[in-house]
């Protein structure tokens, strides 16, 4: 059986929670975690280097895929644009990796680590604690970006049933 390695990343315009995931059948392996962290650039600086960041992530940890959280949309149009761009900025970095990314929504994403699709975010950190018994500290962000992986995960192997061809 070969393993899989998930590239999860939890997109935001100051930072930037990324996460690289081993799944061999039904086992989920904790690999990194880490945040990419641009708050004190100007923004047409920080989208480079989330660009380069999330780029040497991918070229230290080889991922075979990647997924990404879909842009939350709030009341504040400015912040929601703005992380828009950010992660198309991530995006970017993981097509010209030559990774294929696939987007889960916040709701998605709770539900799969949780059980739950409001869970909150300590809810979110403890599961992903429970689960991949990560090394401390786990910020918020890179335990959201862990919990994009485990999205994935379950949802590989669905995606593959689908895409085969019944006859």
């Amino acid at each position: 059986m070969k393993t899989l390695r998930i590239l999860g990343v939890d997109p935001g315009s100051q930072k930037t929670g990324v996460a690289v995931l081993d799944v061999r059948g039904n086992q989920l392996k904790h690999v990194y975690h880490g945040l990419i962290r641009v708050q004190k650039l100007e923004f047409d600086q920080r989208l480079y280097h989330l660009f380069s960041g999330l780029g040497e992530v991918i070229r230290e940890f080889k991922p075979d895929t990647a997924a990404i959280e879909d842009v939350f949309v709030s009341n504040n149009v400015s912040s929601a644009l703005k992380l828009g761009q950010a992660r198309g900025s991530l995006v970017t970095a993981c097509g010209h990796h030559g990774l294929r990314v696939q987007a889960y929504s916040p709701t998605q994403i709770k539900q799969a680590v949780t059980g739950f699709g409001r869970a909150d975010k300590l809810q979110i950190q403890h599961m992903v604690k429970i689960l991949l018994r990560p090394p401390e500290p786990l910020q918020e962000d890179a335990a959201d970006a862990l919990a994009v992986c485990i999205c994935h995960a379950h949802h590989v192997p669905m995606q593959k049933i689908l895409k085969q061809d019944i006859r």
